[in-house]
């Protein structure tokens, strides 16, 4: 009987190896692979950039200013100033001096109906003049003047959504350092996921949709009840093969501050992974097996040499995995303003699995009440 256990834990063990080697081989090696165009191409698509603001006074302050002085011919900025009770109004209002391309949309709190991120972004995509919209959030920098024309020069393409991408700033901390990872992990996975011709998410620090598409789709109506998920459940519902790409050029990159103290970033994630249920079942279906098979891997590698059932063969799996993962990874943590955290590879790659699974059943349970 023992000895029958310990075979079914190796043929599980060996299952979980071709799952993972699946999602290497299959999706990631093409963004291992992709290159963004090096010339910037020369557009005249009018551009309207969104940005929904709550009390974000020192924010608005210090990064609007790089986003209003982008070298794009032809664009807007719309801030929605969401309900502050902080000196955003005045701060909005001296840059409205200086930039007349600013268009500030306020929202007052009401005391009988509370209002969401949602909400304040519909009422900013009313408000821009241009068919073609690019959100951000009011802690993001972009990483040069040629973030506007990098990002609407996929439009070009006749896409509708563009899928960018959002690095954390890099300090020097445990905790910044996981999450610089894992924000990596998830851009690989739905980078590659619309390269493979299935989007499923993007994020709404770096992201751009056509204003018909919105309404077409009767914006976020069908998930106004959910607070978070303007930004992946948008992306997860309309997303075709046909009518997305991505934008990973270092220019394009929105850069932002982690979270500092473990606390906050819970808080964080638990409300990012709370939409995760109300994703098509295909996708659902597709992270899940990810999660548990990553997760799984782990822990019947441990019991394998534990045990000494097969030892050697159950290391020898595992270095093949790490081999393919630090030669696929490596190139695309290039890419992704992530080089120095191939070296963690292995150490935080079962921390992640471990995350995924801990946050996957938080978020089933738990419901969040406010976006900030």
């Amino acid at each position: 009987m023992e000895t029958y256990i310990h075979a079914v834990l190796f043929i599980l063990f060996q299952l979980c190896f071709i799952v993972q080697l699946y999602y290497l081989v299959s999706n990631h090696t093409r963004l291992a692979g992709y290159k963004p165009a090096e010339e910037l191409p020369p557009v005249l698509i009018p551009i309207s950039v969104i940005i929904s603001a709550r009390n974000e006074a020192q924010n608005l302050q210090e990064n609007l200013p790089f986003i209003l002085q982008q070298n794009y011919p032809d664009f807007e900025v719309v801030v929605i100033n969401d309900c502050s009770y902080d000196s955003s109004d005045t701060v909005l209002e001296d840059l409205q001096r200086q930039y007349p391309l600013l268009k500030v949309v306020t929202i007052t709190e009401h005391q009988r109906f509370k209002t969401g991120k949602k909400f304040a972004l519909t009422l900013g995509i009313k408000a821009a003049k241009n068919e073609y919209l690019l959100f951000t959030d009011a802690d993001c920098k972009p990483a040069s003047e040629n973030w506007i024309g990098r990002m609407a020069a996929n439009f070009g393409t006749n896409a509708q959504i563009i899928l960018g991408y959002s690095p954390y700033y890099k300090t020097r901390n445990f905790l910044n350092r996981f999450t610089r990872y894992e924000t990596l992990k998830t851009a690989v996975n739905y980078l590659s996921g619309a390269l493979s011709g299935d989007p499923y998410m993007g994020i709404g620090r770096n992201l751009a949709y056509t204003k018909t598409l919105f309404f077409s789709a009767k914006g976020f109506a069908s998930h106004m009840h959910v607070i978070s998920g303007d930004d992946d459940l948008f992306v997860n519902q309309h997303a075709t093969r046909d009518n997305t790409t991505i934008e990973i050029h270092p220019d394009a990159f929105m850069f932002t501050s982690a979270k500092t103290t473990i606390s906050s970033w819970y808080r964080q994630k638990k409300r990012h992974m709370g939409v995760g249920k109300l994703y098509k079942n295909r996708h659902r279906r597709m992270l899940s097996f990810d999660a548990m098979s990553g997760f799984l891997f782990y822990i019947l590698l441990v019991l394998c040499l534990v045990f000494k059932y097969e030892p050697l063969l159950a290391l020898g799996l595992f270095a093949l995995r790490l081999i393919l993962q630090l030669s696929i990874y490596s190139r695309i943590f290039k890419k992704l303003d992530g080089r120095d955290l191939i070296w963690y590879l292995p150490f935080f790659d079962i921390i992640y699995y471990m995350y995924l699974n801990v946050f996957g059943t938080i978020g089933t349970f738990i419901k969040t009440t406010q976006w900030k």
